[in-house]
């Protein structure tokens, strides 16, 4: 750790396991990160063995190499990476056997899409969810991000896969389960019945549950920056994870050279396989359009448009001082799951440079062509202080906001407060940065939401 170590710190039960389990790597208790081990382990738990002709052993060989010989994990960090690369080998070998089984899937036309494309802290998540009270809209809620594809048994027919599916009609005892998972039919919202979400008892809602739990422990405070439920909507970059070419990794743990990889190379066959998998859950659950949400989108825009021919960015901008040190502050945490020697200054100038350079990618994209259009702008301060009328701006390519609509979206506001997981405290000396360092890669950014808005924060 650093000196900032007394801002951030972890918890003494989960430091204590980490050395005490350190101390028993002479006895081959260190955890392997291998591709063949990793393959190997996701072909017995699932019984599958083909992975499909898409891109993803070279972007996983090049992360393993960096996680082994850069990330300096700890031995719990070992364990929560193999276990989470072993769960995404899993879902490519499911997924294929969707793809195999129903080709229906892949001839499906991709729903429209709205994708909110801010950087982090910027609102997005409030912004996301609220859109998600829209039932005319497909959403992706945290327990199937982390699992899009139904856990299947070796031997099931294609009907048995069918009902395995998230599609079938399940009477639930909970009611706000149904409006919670997924959108409905604004021709639904008063049905009782018939609607369609996963049942209650679904193994993957409780995968969802037991990691946002081991969250809280692991990370207490965590919520107050970035606050986790496993019914409501998360990032929509944990798709592009299952390609292992997303900004994920590296915003847990230290991996210079996969980042610099991962920057360099065409990640189009990310984004096509990411489109597979979205027709593949608009086949489990329909909807009207798509709400998805990552600041991974601000640099590939450009793909984006060219995989979803009607897309639509929303972009919500709030001050780079106010944002970026909230930011920071998230990833260190994050870093600190899987490492005990976490570098916020390092952090900080590597995510700085990276953010400024996204940012420069979307203006670069925006500015060229008639692409300006596809961009509806909204500001993080009067997103949390009149949010109906950011809604009504956004709605103006729906044919305007419903009365209907309205209180809908009030009523998910009373039951989702602003800062109800607790007011999230941090600032710029807590990683040794300065304004200048931030200025050094945003002043185009900042002249840009000056010019947009008039204002800077």
């Amino acid at each position: 750790m650093t000196k900032t170590s007394d801002v951030f710190s972890q918890p003494l039960w989960y430091r204590t396991l980490n050395k005490s389990w350190g101390f028993t790597y002479p006895l081959g208790t260190k955890i392997k990160l291998e591709k063949d081990d990793l393959v190997r382990r996701a072909r017995k738990v699932t019984g599958l063995t083909e992975f499909g002709p898409d891109i993803w052993e070279e972007p996983l060989e090049r992360m393993l190499v960096s996680m082994n010989e850069e990330a300096k994990l700890s031995p719990a960090g070992r364990f929560i990476s193999r276990e989470r690369l072993v769960n995404l080998l899993s879902i490519r070998l499911r997924a294929n056997e969707y793809f195999k089984r129903f080709p229906e899937i892949l001839e499906q036309e991709l729903y429209p899409a709205w994708i909110i494309v801010g950087l982090q802290r910027t609102g997005t998540t409030k912004l996301q969810r609220l859109l998600s009270a829209d039932p005319d809209h497909r959403v992706l809620p945290s327990w199937e991000a982390i699992n899009p594809v139904p856990f299947i048994q070796l031997g099931m027919t294609n009907e048995e896969l069918r009902i395995k599916s998230p599609q079938q009609d399940c009477h639930c005892e909970e009611p706000k389960l149904r409006s919670r998972v997924f959108g409905r039919s604004r021709s639904d919202v008063t049905t009782a019945s018939g609607i369609r979400h996963p049942a209650s008892n679904d193994k993957r809602i409780k995968i969802a549950r037991t990691s946002v739990n081991a969250v809280k422990y692991i990370s207490p405070g965590f919520f107050a920056i970035h606050p986790l439920d496993p019914l409501l909507p998360e990032e929509d970059v944990l798709l592009l994870d299952i390609s292992f070419m997303s900004t994920t990794t590296e915003a847990m743990m230290d991996v210079p050279s996969y980042s610099s990889w991962l920057e360099s190379v065409d990640q189009t066959p990310a984004y096509a396989y990411y489109v597979k998998l979205l027709k593949l859950l608009q086949w489990f659950q329909p909807g009207k359009r798509w709400v998805l949400k990552s600041p991974h989108h601000l640099e590939f825009p450009h793909l984006i448009a060219d995989q979803i021919p009607d897309v639509k960015f929303i972009w919500p901008h709030r001050s780079i001082y106010e944002s970026i040190p909230s930011f920071l502050s998230m990833l260190t945490y994050n870093h600190m799951i899987f490492s005990d020697e976490v570098n916020p200054r390092r952090i900080a100038e590597r995510w700085i440079r990276k953010t400024g350079y996204a940012l420069d990618k979307a203006i670069e994209f925006r500015k060229r062509g008639n692409h300006d259009e596809l961009f509806v702008d909204v500001h993080y301060k009067d997103l949390v202080t009149d949010s109906m009328k950011e809604m009504e701006k956004i709605y103006r390519l729906d044919g305007g906001l419903t009365s209907q609509l309205t209180e809908q979206f009030v009523r998910h506001e009373k039951e989702h407060p602003h800062q109800k997981h607790g007011v999230h405290r941090y600032d710029l000396t807590d990683f040794n940065v300065t304004k200048a360092d931030i200025d050094q890669h945003t002043s185009h950014y900042q002249q840009f939401i000056k010019t947009l808005h008039g204002r800077t924060s």
